[in-house]
């Protein structure tokens, strides 16, 4: 079952004409989604509905993106069962998990929606500091190619996709939920001892920004956030709060700004 990320199913499509509407009996790719466990210490903490895909990159995310753990090095062992749709977790000795995080079932439409950072987390959502100037025209370039990279939509449908983008490192990540797409990019990281690009980076996504999305890049430190779609009013507060840029609706011909326009030029 590993990667499986589509089915096959019958359709029946709908074509209309002139001549009115008239039925066909197809078979179409539909994208698959699986319930992911993941088991730390040997207890359940969470159940994420995602792709098939990266699952140690997405359980190593999400425990970073929820303040479980602070680097690679809290991680004893790491692996998944694909009998058991889980991810099995070993924290290294005297890492601890609150009672009061577990269990949690999220869902692939961002179910979860926190409209505040964890206050039993909140000193590791620190001020984003960066110092670097990021080109408008640049971004709106960037975002005219993103929208052309996700392979998996192109092809079956039903994903959104994030990207991470460095003058020099580029790493797109997708999958049915815009929370699983940050937690698998934060986890590749994480595992590539990379996590020093979030604070230089530009990062894009493909759906709204919610503020549980928000506390995410807070979270990693990335100053500037560019979506085709538009933020929340919680999500921009956050932001402001934070010294984020969010970008919104952004297409090759423009967009808005909702925070910190002061690190951008034209």
């Amino acid at each position: 079952m590993e990667d499986t990320i589509y089915e096959e199913l019958p359709v029946r499509e709908i074509i209309r004409d002139k001549n009115g509407c008239r039925l066909s009996d197809i078979s179409k790719k539909v994208i698959a989604e699986i319930s992911l466990k993941i088991i730390v210490n040997g207890m359940e903490l969470v159940s994420i509905l995602c792709l098939n895909q990266q699952q140690e990159e997405l359980a190593l995310g999400f425990l970073y993106n929820e303040g479980v753990i602070n680097s690679l090095a809290d991680v004893e062992s790491i692996y998944f069962n694909d009998k058991m749709l889980a991810v099995l977790v070993k924290l290294k000795e005297g890492m601890v998990i609150d009672r009061q995080e577990s269990l949690r079932s999220i869902t692939s439409g961002c179910g979860k929606c926190y409209t505040y950072i964890n206050p039993l987390k909140k000193s590791q959502y620190k001020e984003v500091q960066c110092e670097t100037d990021f080109s408008i025209n640049a971004i709106l370039d960037l975002m005219a190619s993103f929208v052309t990279k996700s392979e998996i939509f192109t092809t079956i449908g039903g994903v959104h996709s994030v990207l991470l983008y460095t003058p020099d490192f580029e790493l797109l990540t997708e999958d049915i939920g815009r929370h699983n797409c940050f937690d698998k990019m934060t986890g590749n990281l994480l595992k590539l001892d990379r996590m020093d690009l979030f604070s230089r980076g530009i990062v894009f996504v493909s759906g709204r920004i919610s503020s549980e999305i928000m506390a995410k890049i807070i979270r990693i430190g990335v100053p500037v956030l560019v979506s085709k779609s538009t933020p929340t009013s919680a999500a921009v507060k956050l932001a402001q709060q934070h010294n984020v840029t969010i970008l919104g609706y952004v297409r090759e011909t423009g967009g808005f700004i909702y925070s910190c326009p002061e690190r951008l030029i034209p």
